[in-house]
């Protein structure tokens, strides 16, 4: 489904990405894993088109996303959530879903979205008229993967979704990730807790310094403790 070949990405001068390979296959979770600075993060912001400048070979579906401005990428079925989350402040959590609507090329309606949310996200359809920036670190967390939902993506991509979220929000997470999946929904995650992220995950890749160094089964990464030492620990 997502192909990445040779890519490599700079920001101004600083050559992040030195060749990653790696692919996502329909309908897996896939989770890129590493230290901080190796490159998750510069990945996934190539994939989507807001990194500096890239070279080398990213297909989805069997296009090519390099040439194409980050709205065209969204439009063939990318969905993306910063590890910033991005909630607009001053807008209820109606609003912000409702902007995920208007990026959407899916034409539909408010309530139907509205009505969907609220079966998979429980927790936002109580606080649809709160001003979104009130909630808790983990609410926030999960109105930015509702409003990427909204358009209806076949391949999610998230960063460091657990980050700065107590565990019991964080365990729900994970599961509705597993659920998504299960129903249709391809993930690309990057997370830096390795035993979660490896937990849910079909496969994963081991990021080091800007190339991919390890790539695997989940299970057999998660069994795997040196490699997780070696390339993983803080």
């Amino acid at each position: 489904m997502l192909r990445i070949e040779k890519l490599q990405a700079w920001y101004g001068p600083s050559h992040i990405l030195q060749g990653v390979e790696m692919q996502v296959g329909r309908g897996e979770i896939v989770c890129l894993i590493g230290r901080n600075g190796a490159g998750k993060t510069t990945t996934l912001r190539s994939v989507m088109g807001l990194a500096g400048r890239s070279t080398g070979s990213v297909t989805f579906e069997g296009t090519s996303l390099l040439p194409l401005p980050t709205h065209r990428r969204n439009a063939l079925g990318l969905g993306y959530v910063p590890e910033e989350r991005r909630i607009v402040q001053g807008l209820s959590v109606r609003d912000n879903l409702r902007l995920g609507l208007l990026a959407s090329t899916h034409k539909r309606r408010e309530q139907d979205v509205i009505a969907e949310i609220a079966e998979t996200f429980p927790r936002l359809a109580e606080r649809l008229d709160q001003d979104a920036i009130t909630m808790s670190g983990g609410e926030q967390q999960m109105l930015a993967i509702a409003r990427a939902m909204v358009s209806r993506p076949k391949l999610i991509m998230l960063d460091e979704p657990s980050e700065g979220i107590m565990p019991v929000l964080v365990d729900e997470m994970f599961a509705l990730f597993a659920r998504l999946r299960d129903e249709g929904t391809t993930i690309l995650l990057v997370e830096q807790n390795v035993e979660l992220a490896l937990g849910i995950a079909d496969r994963a890749y081991i990021m080091d310094q800007g190339m991919i160094v390890h790539e695997g089964p989940a299970k057999a990464l998660l069994a795997d403790a040196d490699i997780q030492e070696r390339y993983c620990s803080v």
